[in-house]
């Protein structure tokens, strides 16, 4: 692994985790090195050279998926991983199956990491505003607690690196859709923004948004989540940012 990336506390016995950071990739600017995201902009022999040194790093078979900010979650197996696999339009995957690592591409959207005890299965899920508001994270949880045969208080879940709190400026439709009244936002949650112009805005707490999505499903033990995407142009690849930038990718996988 590059010494730059996020390794998370272990989830779970016989499971690996990581998220990539810019760096320990091929790609020229503005989407060096280590861009992780076809159809970005990228050259296309640059991303394979990029998920060829991903794939090395982490010994398992990444599973990439046609990410669409819904809630779709996908049961992956080892035929996912075979070369010319079909891609699967989801946003979450789960896997009770060592070697397949569940794949989340992220360049500023919460990627969510959940491993059942004694790694018997594993999940990762993409987790924008969109997709956190509609349900994504409870979705994935439920596959998960399916496929390792456990229940949700026995699942490690993992956040990773995504827009900051002080960075993350939305609108009322933000707040309604996680039923916020504007007019009485929690300030935990939705701080209000100095802006010039009539309509107000808020900067929203992505990743306290999924601790209670989590916490109010029954998860206990949850990790992670401190680093934000926007304040750190040299480690972490933002599209709020930037535009037009790289992908990362976090990946959650059973040992072989």
């Amino acid at each position: 692994m590059h010494p730059d990336w996020l390794l998370p506390e272990p989830l779970a016995p016989h499971v690996g985790a990581v998220m990539s950071s810019r760096e320990g990739g091929c790609s020229a600017a503005p989407f060096n090195w280590l861009n992780l995201g076809a159809f970005v902009g990228d050259d296309d022999e640059a991303v394979r050279r990029n998920r060829e040194t991903f794939t090395r790093a982490i010994g398992a078979s990444p599973v990439f998926l046609k990410q669409v900010h819904g809630t779709q979650v996908v049961r992956l197996t080892t035929a996912d991983a075979l070369p010319g696999a079909p891609l699967h339009e989801a946003d979450a995957s789960v896997t009770s199956e060592t070697g397949v690592a569940c794949i989340v591409l992220v360049a500023d959207c919460l990627p969510v990491l959940l491993a059942a005890p004694h790694g018997r299965a594993v999940a990762a899920a993409h987790a924008g505003w969109r997709g956190l508001a509609g349900g994504v994270v409870e979705r994935t949880l439920s596959e998960l607690c399916e496929a390792g045969a456990c229940a949700p208080e026995e699942v490690h879940a993992w956040l990773g690196a995504c827009i900051g709190p002080r960075r993350f400026e939305v609108g009322r439709d933000v707040l309604q859709a996680f039923g916020i009244d504007p007019a009485h936002p929690d300030p935990l949650r939705f701080t209000p923004a100095l802006t010039a112009g009539d309509t107000p805005k808020w900067f929203a707490h992505l990743a306290q948004l999924a601790r209670d999505r989590l916490a109010r499903a029954g998860v206990v033990r949850i990790t992670g989540g401190r680093w934000c995407t926007v304040e750190d142009a040299s480690r972490f690849f933002s599209f709020r940012r930037d535009r037009v930038t790289g992908r990362m990718a976090a990946a959650v996988w059973i040992h072989l």
